[in-house]
Protein backbone atom coordinates (compact mmCIF):
# COMPACT_ATOMS: atom_id res chain seq x y z
CA UNK A 1 0.00 0.00 0.00
CA UNK A 2 0.97 3.71 -1.00
CA UNK A 3 2.11 5.68 1.92
CA UNK A 4 -0.50 8.75 2.42
CA UNK A 5 1.20 12.08 1.92
CA UNK A 6 -0.23 15.72 2.27
CA UNK A 7 -1.29 17.16 -0.52
CA UNK A 8 -1.70 20.94 -1.18
CA UNK A 9 -3.67 23.07 -3.36
CA UNK A 10 -4.08 26.39 -4.41
CA UNK A 11 -8.01 26.78 -4.79
CA UNK A 12 -10.04 29.72 -5.28
CA UNK A 13 -10.55 31.33 -1.85
CA UNK A 14 -7.17 29.82 0.05
CA UNK A 15 -4.86 27.35 0.04
CA UNK A 16 -5.89 23.78 1.29
CA UNK A 17 -4.12 21.08 2.57
CA UNK A 18 -4.68 17.61 3.36
CA UNK A 19 -2.90 15.53 5.52
CA UNK A 20 -2.91 12.14 6.79
CA UNK A 21 -3.33 11.18 10.58
CA UNK A 22 -0.78 8.68 11.67
CA UNK A 23 -3.35 7.26 13.72
CA UNK A 24 -5.86 6.15 11.77
CA UNK A 25 -5.17 4.55 8.06
CA UNK A 26 -7.10 6.25 5.75
CA UNK A 27 -8.17 9.33 7.85
CA UNK A 28 -7.44 12.67 6.79
CA UNK A 29 -7.71 16.48 8.21
CA UNK A 30 -8.35 19.39 5.48
CA UNK A 31 -6.89 23.03 6.64
CA UNK A 32 -7.40 26.54 4.03
CA UNK A 33 -4.82 29.12 5.44
CA UNK A 34 -3.83 26.56 8.27
CA UNK A 35 -7.45 27.34 9.66
CA UNK A 36 -8.66 23.11 10.31
CA UNK A 37 -12.01 22.47 8.19
CA UNK A 38 -12.90 18.79 8.32
CA UNK A 39 -12.04 15.89 9.37
CA UNK A 40 -12.63 12.37 7.54
CA UNK A 41 -12.11 9.07 7.63
CA UNK A 42 -12.65 7.29 4.56
CA UNK A 43 -13.14 3.88 6.32
CA UNK A 44 -15.29 5.18 9.19
CA UNK A 45 -17.51 7.64 7.76
CA UNK A 46 -19.86 7.85 11.22
CA UNK A 47 -16.35 8.69 12.91
CA UNK A 48 -16.96 12.73 13.73
CA UNK A 49 -13.68 13.83 15.22
CA UNK A 50 -14.42 17.80 15.77
CA UNK A 51 -16.34 18.53 18.82
CA UNK A 52 -19.25 20.87 16.63
CA UNK A 53 -19.18 18.16 13.88
CA UNK A 54 -20.23 15.62 16.40
CA UNK A 55 -22.96 18.15 17.89
CA UNK A 56 -24.52 18.53 14.20
CA UNK A 57 -24.14 14.65 13.39
CA UNK A 58 -26.09 14.30 17.07
CA UNK A 59 -29.07 17.14 15.99
CA UNK A 60 -28.63 14.93 12.93
CA UNK A 61 -29.61 12.15 14.14
CA UNK A 62 -32.83 12.99 16.49
CA UNK A 63 -34.41 14.38 13.31
CA UNK A 64 -37.30 12.06 12.64
CA UNK A 65 -37.39 8.50 12.70
CA UNK A 66 -33.66 6.63 13.06
CA UNK A 67 -32.14 5.63 10.10
CA UNK A 68 -35.59 7.24 8.12
CA UNK A 69 -33.15 9.20 4.56
CA UNK A 70 -33.64 12.86 4.64
CA UNK A 71 -33.10 15.59 1.66
CA UNK A 72 -30.47 17.42 3.17
CA UNK A 73 -28.67 20.93 1.92
CA UNK A 74 -25.23 21.74 3.38
CA UNK A 75 -24.11 25.09 2.60
CA UNK A 76 -20.34 24.84 3.21
CA UNK A 77 -18.70 21.46 1.96
CA UNK A 78 -15.58 21.32 3.52
CA UNK A 79 -14.29 17.34 3.04
CA UNK A 80 -17.87 16.29 3.21
CA UNK A 81 -17.84 15.06 6.53
CA UNK A 82 -21.51 15.25 7.37
CA UNK A 83 -22.55 14.54 3.91
CA UNK A 84 -20.66 11.35 4.37
CA UNK A 85 -22.25 10.73 7.58
CA UNK A 86 -25.83 11.33 6.43
CA UNK A 87 -24.98 8.56 3.60
CA UNK A 88 -23.78 5.81 6.30
CA UNK A 89 -26.37 6.50 8.92
CA UNK A 90 -29.50 7.54 7.06
CA UNK A 91 -29.16 5.36 3.56
CA UNK A 92 -31.20 6.61 0.08
CA UNK A 93 -30.87 10.66 1.31
CA UNK A 94 -30.08 13.11 -0.88
CA UNK A 95 -27.82 15.27 -0.45
CA UNK A 96 -26.82 18.81 -1.80
CA UNK A 97 -23.34 20.09 -1.17
CA UNK A 98 -22.91 23.98 -1.62
CA UNK A 99 -19.54 25.70 -1.50
CA UNK A 100 -18.07 28.78 -3.39
CA UNK A 101 -14.96 26.98 -3.44
CA UNK A 102 -15.24 25.04 -7.07
CA UNK A 103 -11.51 24.27 -6.74
CA UNK A 104 -12.12 22.69 -3.30
CA UNK A 105 -14.61 20.30 -4.26
CA UNK A 106 -12.43 19.17 -6.94
CA UNK A 107 -9.78 18.80 -4.84
CA UNK A 108 -12.55 16.76 -1.94
CA UNK A 109 -13.48 14.62 -5.12
CA UNK A 110 -10.24 13.59 -6.54
CA UNK A 111 -8.48 12.72 -3.35
CA UNK A 112 -11.45 11.21 -0.90
CA UNK A 113 -14.11 10.00 -2.92
CA UNK A 114 -17.23 8.37 -1.40
CA UNK A 115 -19.07 5.47 -2.70
CA UNK A 116 -21.12 5.71 -5.86
CA UNK A 117 -24.75 5.86 -4.72
CA UNK A 118 -24.05 7.64 -2.06
CA UNK A 119 -26.77 10.61 -3.62
CA UNK A 120 -24.11 13.39 -3.19
CA UNK A 121 -24.58 16.25 -5.70
CA UNK A 122 -21.78 18.94 -5.10
CA UNK A 123 -22.79 22.67 -6.52
CA UNK A 124 -19.77 25.15 -7.08
CA UNK A 125 -22.33 28.33 -6.01
CA UNK A 126 -22.29 30.49 -3.11
CA UNK A 127 -24.72 29.48 -0.75
CA UNK A 128 -27.18 32.26 -0.32
CA UNK A 129 -27.43 32.57 -4.05
CA UNK A 130 -28.03 28.91 -4.29
CA UNK A 131 -30.32 28.83 -1.73
CA UNK A 132 -32.51 31.60 -3.23
CA UNK A 133 -32.80 29.66 -6.81
CA UNK A 134 -34.08 26.28 -4.68
CA UNK A 135 -37.59 25.28 -5.05
CA UNK A 136 -39.75 25.72 -1.97
CA UNK A 137 -40.17 22.94 0.50
CA UNK A 138 -37.62 20.24 -0.99
CA UNK A 139 -35.46 20.00 2.17
CA UNK A 140 -36.01 18.29 5.28
CA UNK A 141 -32.73 19.38 6.56
CA UNK A 142 -30.44 23.09 5.84
CA UNK A 143 -26.77 22.49 7.17
CA UNK A 144 -25.58 26.06 8.05
CA UNK A 145 -21.48 25.82 7.72
CA UNK A 146 -20.26 28.34 5.68
CA UNK A 147 -16.83 29.73 6.18
CA UNK A 148 -14.70 33.19 4.19
CA UNK A 149 -11.20 32.45 6.22
CA UNK A 150 -12.70 31.58 9.60
CA UNK A 151 -15.81 34.19 9.68
CA UNK A 152 -19.67 33.42 8.89
CA UNK A 153 -20.43 35.69 5.74
CA UNK A 154 -22.27 38.54 6.21
CA UNK A 155 -24.79 37.34 4.09
CA UNK A 156 -25.39 34.41 5.85
CA UNK A 157 -26.55 36.23 8.90
CA UNK A 158 -29.59 38.52 8.24
CA UNK A 159 -33.40 38.15 7.81
CA UNK A 160 -33.60 37.56 4.30
CA UNK A 161 -31.25 34.57 4.67
CA UNK A 162 -33.29 32.96 7.12
CA UNK A 163 -36.61 33.86 5.03
CA UNK A 164 -34.84 31.76 2.23
CA UNK A 165 -33.81 28.93 4.45
CA UNK A 166 -37.09 28.44 6.02
CA UNK A 167 -38.75 28.98 2.92
CA UNK A 168 -36.69 25.82 1.07
CA UNK A 169 -37.73 23.62 3.97
CA UNK A 170 -40.95 21.26 4.65
CA UNK A 171 -43.43 22.00 7.23
CA UNK A 172 -41.40 19.51 9.57
CA UNK A 173 -37.93 20.75 8.54
CA UNK A 174 -35.00 21.95 10.90
CA UNK A 175 -32.26 24.00 9.89
CA UNK A 176 -28.66 23.20 12.02
CA UNK A 177 -26.15 26.05 11.46
CA UNK A 178 -22.43 25.83 13.23
CA UNK A 179 -21.45 29.51 14.36
CA UNK A 180 -18.26 30.95 16.50
CA UNK A 181 -18.85 34.04 18.93
CA UNK A 182 -17.33 34.66 22.80
CA UNK A 183 -18.89 36.34 25.16
CA UNK A 184 -20.85 38.49 25.68
CA UNK A 185 -22.20 36.78 22.59
CA UNK A 186 -23.61 39.62 20.73
CA UNK A 187 -23.11 37.64 17.43
CA UNK A 188 -24.77 34.25 19.00
CA UNK A 189 -27.89 36.23 20.47
CA UNK A 190 -28.05 37.97 17.39
CA UNK A 191 -28.32 34.65 15.07
CA UNK A 192 -31.09 33.32 17.83
CA UNK A 193 -33.53 36.81 17.63
CA UNK A 194 -32.69 36.28 13.62
CA UNK A 195 -34.04 33.01 13.46
CA UNK A 196 -36.35 33.50 16.21
CA UNK A 197 -38.16 35.75 13.16
CA UNK A 198 -39.38 32.40 11.27
CA UNK A 199 -38.91 29.40 13.36
CA UNK A 200 -41.11 28.66 16.93
CA UNK A 201 -38.24 26.49 18.59
CA UNK A 202 -35.07 26.83 18.74
CA UNK A 203 -32.22 25.49 20.54
CA UNK A 204 -28.85 26.69 21.78
CA UNK A 205 -25.61 23.63 22.15
CA UNK A 206 -22.76 24.79 23.31
CA UNK A 207 -19.63 23.59 25.51
CA UNK A 208 -20.12 25.26 29.18
CA UNK A 209 -16.91 26.45 28.94
CA UNK A 210 -17.55 28.62 26.07
CA UNK A 211 -20.75 29.32 27.98
CA UNK A 212 -19.42 30.87 30.67
CA UNK A 213 -17.27 33.25 28.82
CA UNK A 214 -14.23 31.43 29.58
CA UNK A 215 -12.99 30.89 25.72
CA UNK A 216 -14.03 31.58 22.25
CA UNK A 217 -15.77 29.02 20.34
CA UNK A 218 -18.20 27.09 18.13
CA UNK A 219 -21.97 26.68 19.23
CA UNK A 220 -24.48 24.68 17.11
CA UNK A 221 -27.96 26.29 17.02
CA UNK A 222 -30.92 24.22 15.61
CA UNK A 223 -34.34 25.96 14.47
CA UNK A 224 -37.62 24.34 13.43
CA UNK A 225 -41.51 25.04 13.55
CA UNK A 226 -42.30 21.90 15.45
CA UNK A 227 -40.46 20.80 18.67
CA UNK A 228 -37.11 19.15 18.59
CA UNK A 229 -35.74 16.14 20.84
CA UNK A 230 -34.30 18.01 23.24
CA UNK A 231 -34.70 14.98 25.91
CA UNK A 232 -32.59 13.09 23.30
CA UNK A 233 -30.23 15.83 22.04
CA UNK A 234 -29.01 16.12 25.62
CA UNK A 235 -28.30 12.69 25.97
CA UNK A 236 -25.92 12.40 23.05
CA UNK A 237 -24.52 15.62 24.14
CA UNK A 238 -23.85 14.50 27.69
CA UNK A 239 -22.00 11.19 26.64
CA UNK A 240 -19.11 13.02 24.45
CA UNK A 241 -15.76 13.08 25.68
CA UNK A 242 -16.42 17.04 25.89
CA UNK A 243 -19.89 17.24 26.70
CA UNK A 244 -22.17 20.55 25.80
CA UNK A 245 -25.00 21.94 27.24
CA UNK A 246 -28.20 21.95 25.51
CA UNK A 247 -30.36 25.55 26.04
CA UNK A 248 -33.81 25.91 25.03
CA UNK A 249 -37.13 27.07 26.06
CA UNK A 250 -37.12 29.89 29.39
CA UNK A 251 -33.14 29.46 29.70
CA UNK A 252 -32.38 30.57 25.86
CA UNK A 253 -35.12 33.62 25.91
CA UNK A 254 -32.93 34.95 28.72
CA UNK A 255 -29.91 34.20 26.63
CA UNK A 256 -30.83 35.81 23.98
CA UNK A 257 -32.52 38.89 26.30
CA UNK A 258 -32.77 42.24 24.03
CA UNK A 259 -30.84 41.24 21.02
CA UNK A 260 -32.84 42.48 17.75
CA UNK A 261 -33.04 40.28 14.22
CA UNK A 262 -29.97 41.32 11.92
CA UNK A 263 -31.32 43.24 8.87
CA UNK A 264 -29.66 42.93 5.50
CA UNK A 265 -28.24 46.71 5.35
CA UNK A 266 -26.64 45.74 8.93
CA UNK A 267 -25.52 42.42 8.74
CA UNK A 268 -22.01 41.78 9.61
CA UNK A 269 -19.93 38.60 9.92
CA UNK A 270 -19.25 36.46 12.52
CA UNK A 271 -16.56 37.79 15.04
CA UNK A 272 -12.40 37.23 13.96
CA UNK A 273 -11.21 34.59 16.23
CA UNK A 274 -8.39 35.16 18.64
CA UNK A 275 -5.22 34.45 17.59
CA UNK A 276 -4.64 30.45 18.19
CA UNK A 277 -8.44 29.52 18.60
CA UNK A 278 -8.76 27.37 15.95
CA UNK A 279 -5.03 26.94 14.70
CA UNK A 280 -3.19 23.50 14.69
CA UNK A 281 0.53 22.66 15.48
Amino acid sequence: MDEAVPVTRVTDHGTAKLMPDVDRARAWLLTVDGAPQSYVDLDDPAHLEFEYARRLGHALDVLGAPGRALDVVHLGAGALTLPRYVAVTRPGSRQHVVDADGELLRLVAEHLPWPEGAGIVLHAADARDWLERAPDGSADVVVGDVFGGSRVPAHLTSVGYVREVARVLREGGAYLANLPDAAPFAFLRSQLATLGTRFEELVLIAEPGVLRGRRFGNAVLAASHRPLDVAALSRLTAADAFPARVAYGAALKEFVRDARPVRDEDAVPSPEPPDGAFGIG
